[in-house]
């Protein structure tokens, strides 16, 4: 099969490679990728900000697809022929202190699909079975795939940033997990005031029903009770402190972001101000998103990409000339 890869060797671009159909292992399922989204954790392995677990990879670990075939120990579900979710996280052990306490996501031996294993950028990839998602009715592959990280990585970040209801939610950065993250919010009863550098972000923020959209410098019209860090910038942070109210919290997603200025205690942090980040997701985070995704019908904003395009997406999405999410559209 032809699918795009990753090379530690050569860091900032992917490249076409054939590669063998993956054959899945006794616990796993194999997928015909029919999408898979383009989030920046993907930039983050290909430019070497993350560090290389292998020394290919195939990237991509929002991907929607039809399981065509299982490993000797699975039994269902999934079946075949249902459709399934493949996500970021991929395997932990089940055992450990974290494990044992439902953070699974802390987990020192998980892995990570598109990261430890070949992800979406191919027309077939594999799941282990218990870690494959069950996708709710009503949304179209290319609208499913940027859930699969984008939706559930912010979903965790809301509920990390303690936002009571009815609040006062600061969304920082709006491409594709915070333009998601800010629907819930709004769904939920929450006032939403997004900060981007981006006039078409702006634009798409107010048309999704946030209370004002403003740069990432202004602030907001009025405290905030919570804040969402989306955008990888660590300048950021003590900029969406001092726009806290007392107690409020800022929660930090993403899996990079670029160095944090001196904090000042009495402007950033005092009067009970807290600072969380986020790390991954476990199984039940996307469960429950997916089960608000199901409640509320959730508008991804996705700009296509035919499969060939790949590189593409990925140099678009760094210069920031993505619209919501880029996705990839599989050959049929």
């Amino acid at each position: 099969m032809r699918a795009w890869v990753a090379s530690a060797a050569h860091p900032g671009v992917i490249e076409c490679a054939e590669l063998p159909v993956p054959v899945p292992e006794v616990d796993e399922v194999l997928v015909r990728v029919r999408a898979c989204g383009v989030c920046r954790t993907d930039l983050h392995v290909r430019d070497g900000e993350l560090p290389s677990h292998r020394e290919q990879v195939v990237p991509g670990h929002e991907a929607v697809g039809e399981v065509v075939a299982g490993g000797a120990r699975v039994t269902g579900p999934p079946v075949v022929g249902t459709r399934v979710g493949i996500p970021w996280l991929r395997r932990t052990c089940g055992v450990c202190r974290y494990c044992a306490r439902g953070q699974e996501n802390l987990c020192p031996s998980s892995l990570y699909t598109g990261w430890d294993a070949h992800g979406g950028y191919a027309p077939y990839a594999t799941v282990p079975a218990a870690y494959a998602y069950d996708l709710p009715g009503g949304y179209p592959d290319e609208e499913l795939a940027p859930l699969l990280c984008a939706g559930i990585i912010g979903y965790r970040a809301l509920r990390r940033a303690d936002l009571p209801p009815g609040g006062r939610l600061g969304i920082y950065g709006f491409g594709g997990s915070a333009h998601l993250t800010a629907q819930v919010a709004i769904a939920e009863g929450a006032v939403v005031h997004v900060l981007t550098r981006s006039p078409a972000a702006r634009a798409l923020a107010l048309e999704l029903g946030a209370a004002s959209a403003g740069d990432t410098g202004d602030r907001p019209p009025e405290p905030l009770d919570a804040a969402i860090l989306f955008a990888p910038a660590g300048d950021l942070v003590p900029v969406a402190l001092e726009a806290l109210d007392s107690g409020g919290t800022l929660s930090i997603a993403g899996v990079y972001l670029s160095g944090i200025p001196a904090l000042d205690y009495a402007r950033h942090l005092f009067r009970e101000r807290t600072v969380r980040s986020v790390t991954a997701n476990t199984r039940q985070d996307g469960r429950d998103f997916f089960a608000a995704a199901a409640r509320h019908r959730l508008r991804a904003t996705v700009t296509p990409y035919d499969f060939e395009h790949a590189d593409a997406a990925l140099d678009d999405l760094a210069a920031g000339r993505v619209k919501g999410v880029a996705v990839l559209r599989m050959p049929a």
